[in-house]
């Protein structure tokens, strides 16, 4: 091998290596002639090293030769390497000064080795000059592919948004020596994830390239590819996948799935009653699908909330209802999303609305007396089976069952099925000139339905007694009394 270069150590060692592998030569330097063997470099040179690629397979690598400008050939010189890796990586014939490398070299593990030389006179045992140091630089080679060093990349972006929104960026790792080449030089491309996503090729920043709907689908898989040497050809390669997650926005107002609901209430309900559940659906989710339920010409009669729970929209009850003065109701309900923004609005112009009707069920209701309580007059004195007063009392429900009428312990009136009260003993206003009485109404088909009435009885005066002297009064008089005299008690 022909070398062409040699850089001295100490005054009269040199660096000798191949050509193609030769640095730039100090302006300081005395050049020979090309013809010559050696090159005698001034003291002040600061270059001392030789290059060696890393990953070189070659069994005892030549790297250089050291030489001594005193060594004439007579074999009676002996060089020794010394420092980091001598002996073990790095070896010297001690006769040439040839230096060999017999390991295979990592310059990512280890890109400059420090080492020392010397030459020895073998006849004398003595350094011929004094030690001096060299350096061995390992030069890059593409051997390391880009690495993602953060995965796995997740990242969150809201649905509808805009092209070119930011989503999130990688970033690769390329171990190899970016100021070699292209070696670490990365760019960035997409493997999977068009026609939604983009990535910028040299800074690997992910943005959107199409509006996305959450309620479509709501995740995404991307695969980034990362490639030295700008992605020329023999470029090295490494993958990452990203999952994009899209989050909601309130772009769906609530619908009613059904446009008619049936309801039913009892006339007993009641006030705050519920009478039964509406159902909106949205296809937002979170704070996006909270709703309120209202219903439209603010009944008086009706009224619904919203379940914050379940969505749902509960029916109650605000005022009781009456089977015989209105059997059914028709009411219309309305929903609509309790947060807005403004920027959303034109998905919400219209509330969604459904029609409920409402069936009142009729109760079996007791009797209902016409009056709340009853007075009536009776002269004393009077017969067995005299009349004393009517009471009424009606069933209200539809069916109209007859009444049975009744009187709580009484032995002095009775009562017929028409309500029609009568003696049946001769009253006495000196013995009582009152009655106070409780009349039972009994539905015929239902004897459970039972409702009472008072009803108060005034027994009036009749001139029956003559009148009387509170005590016997014994009188007597003179014999010879004048007319008109009074008599004596």
């Amino acid at each position: 091998m022909d070398y062409c270069l040699l850089l001295p150590f100490t005054l009269g060692i040199s660096l000798l290596w191949p050509c193609f592998m030769a640095t730039e030569i100090s302006q300081t330097e005395e050049v020979k002639h090309p013809a010559d063997s050696h090159l005698r470099v001034k003291r002040g040179w600061m270059w001392n090293q030789f290059f060696v690629p890393e990953e070189m397979n070659k069994t005892n690598y030549h790297i250089g030769q050291l030489r001594s400008d005193l060594d004439n050939g007579n074999n009676s010189f002996q060089y020794k390497l010394l420092g980091a890796g001598a002996g073990s990586i790095f070896v010297i014939d001690e006769r040439t000064g040839d230096i060999f490398a017999v390991q295979k070299l990592d310059r990512e593990e280890r890109s400059l080795y420090t080492l020392r030389a010397q030459v020895i006179d073998s006849t004398t045992g003595r350094a011929v000059e004094p030690e001096s140091e060299f350096v061995i630089r390992v030069s890059d080679i593409n051997d390391n592919e880009p690495k993602f060093l953060d995965e796995p990349y997740e990242a969150i972006v809201p649905e509808m948004s805009p092209e070119g929104t930011l989503v999130i960026q990688v970033t690769a790792n390329d171990a190899d020596d970016p100021s070699s080449g292209n070696n670490a030089r990365l760019l960035y491309s997409l493997l999977q994830g068009q026609p939604y996503f983009s990535i910028e090729p040299t800074t690997g920043i992910i943005r959107t390239s199409s509006k996305m709907d959450r309620e479509l689908q709501d995740e995404y898989w991307v695969i980034i590819q990362a490639k030295d040497m700008l992605g020329q050809p023999g470029g090295l390669s490494g993958t990452t996948s990203v999952l994009i997650k899209l989050s909601d926005v309130n772009d769906n107002k609530p619908i009613f799935k059904e446009s008619f609901y049936r309801l039913t209430v009892s006339e007993a309900a009641p006030t705050g009653t519920s009478i039964g559940k509406i159902m909106a659906y949205d296809n937002d989710i979170g704070e996006n699908a909270e709703m309120d339920y209202s219903i439209e010409d603010d009944s008086q009669t009706f009224d619904i909330i919203t379940n914050n729970e379940t969505q749902e929209g509960i029916v109650i009850l605000k005022k009781k209802v009456d089977f015989e003065h209105q059997n059914d109701y028709r009411i219309r309900a309305n929903v609509k999303n309790r947060h807005v923004d403004k920027q959303l609005l034109k998905y919400h112009v219209e509330a969604s609305s459904t029609l409920i009707k409402v069936q009142v069920e009729d109760e079996d209701e007791p009797p209902v007396f016409l009056l709340p309580y009853y007075l009536f007059e009776v002269f004393e004195g009077r017969p067995h089976g005299s009349f004393v007063g009517t009471v009424s009392a009606t069933d209200p429900d539809q069916r109209n069952s007859p009444i049975r009428y009744s009187i709580t312990r009484s032995k002095m009136f009775s009562i017929d099925d028409n309500g029609t009260i009568t003696t049946t003993n001769a009253l006495d206003r000196e013995i009582s000139a009152w009655y106070n009485l409780s009349i039972t109404a009994t539905e015929k088909y239902n004897v459970q339905q039972i409702s009472a009435v008072p009803v108060y009885v005034q027994v009036l005066n009749i001139n029956d007694h003559a009148p009387e002297f509170s005590e016997y009064y014994d009188t007597y008089v003179c014999e010879n009394a004048d007319p008109g005299q009074g008599l004596s008690f």
